[in-house]
């Protein structure tokens, strides 16, 4: 097997286990404080990913050590408002929609931000983005309520994320950095937590099962796939591949929730969706043409 298929298949199954995440932590709030719960979940998840990167985290030097917190503090803010969507949403699949729509944005602030200017795709994205979400308003068995706002709201903190994640990730190893994130990500939702909500740790069996998967499965091993992934193969993989997640999202709570989609919601998911892929087609068109160039390559049995 070649190291980009590899990457490709862990890829896909990290976003596949991602998309797990929004059924895990939805079960759990049936008995979690939201906040306390996502506290939890993302200092438990990255105190397990330190324990592999003890001594990278250790030769951090400041500058680094504060790159990443500003990263985990975006992060953090970011994972406030999903957990909220999570709380107050009504469906499932179109929240994890919504929320990719912080890939959109990324171009854009990123240029606000000083960055370089937006790819003419950018641009193109947006007609496709403002199309999908005036359907979506206009569908009469969509609400958009607090939870689809906070959705928003998360997209955006995630945007700012994955600008300076990207300039963190230069200087930094991707384990230390994410462990760092979740840890800060985990302290963020903790002193909200703190402040809003009651804490109480009286919760079935079956409540704490939940949280154990989102944990390991949905948060570290994630985590781990994605960032061993990463290492094997270029950028633009992770682009790309990482879109599916919120496909995944909506066919598993399709299965798990019975949740259905009307026409004009699974449209202007759709058109969302597209607006995602243009935003990436210079990705997606360097992957394309590594898929093309190994296949070439690779000798028929």
């Amino acid at each position: 097997m070649s190291l980009h298929l590899k990457a490709d298949l862990l890829l896909v199954f990290a976003t596949l286990i991602a998309a797990t995440g929004w059924i895990f932590s939805k079960e759990a709030l049936a008995g979690f404080s939201p906040l306390l719960f996502m506290a939890l979940r993302f200092a438990g998840a990255g105190l397990v990913l330190a324990f592999f990167c003890l001594k990278p985290l250790q030769n951090l030097n400041k500058k680094q050590l504060i790159a990443a917190l500003k990263v985990g503090v975006l992060f953090g803010f970011a994972m406030v408002f999903w957990i909220l969507g999570l709380k107050y949403a009504q469906h499932l699949g179109v929240g994890a929609f919504l929320t990719s729509l912080g890939i959109v944005m990324v171009p854009l602030l990123n240029f606000v931000l000083g960055g370089e200017k937006p790819s003419r795709f950018a641009f193109l994205s947006l007609p496709f983005v403002i199309s999908g979400l005036a359907i979506l308003s206009l569908d009469s068995e969509f609400v958009f309520g607090l939870g689809e706002f906070y959705f928003l709201l998360a997209a955006f903190f995630l945007a700012f994320m994955f600008i300076f994640n990207s300039r963190a990730a230069a200087r930094i190893q991707a384990l230390p950095l994410t462990a760092i994130q979740l840890i800060m990500t985990g302290c963020i939702t903790g002193v909200f937590s703190f402040i809003f909500e009651e804490w109480s740790f009286q919760h079935a069996p079956a409540i704490w099962g939940w949280f154990l998967a989102s944990l390991f499965l949905a948060t570290s091993l994630r985590f781990l796939l994605q960032t061993y992934a990463q290492g094997l193969a270029p950028p633009s993989h992770t682009a790309i591949i990482m879109t599916l997640e919120p496909i995944w999202t909506a066919i598993l709570a399709s299965i798990w929730f019975s949740e259905v989609m009307s026409f004009l919601q699974l449209l202007g998911c759709t058109l969302i969706f597209v607006a995602v892929l243009v935003n990436r087609a210079p990705a997606l068109r360097l992957w394309l043409k590594t898929k093309r160039a190994i296949s070439v390559k690779t000798p028929c049995p």
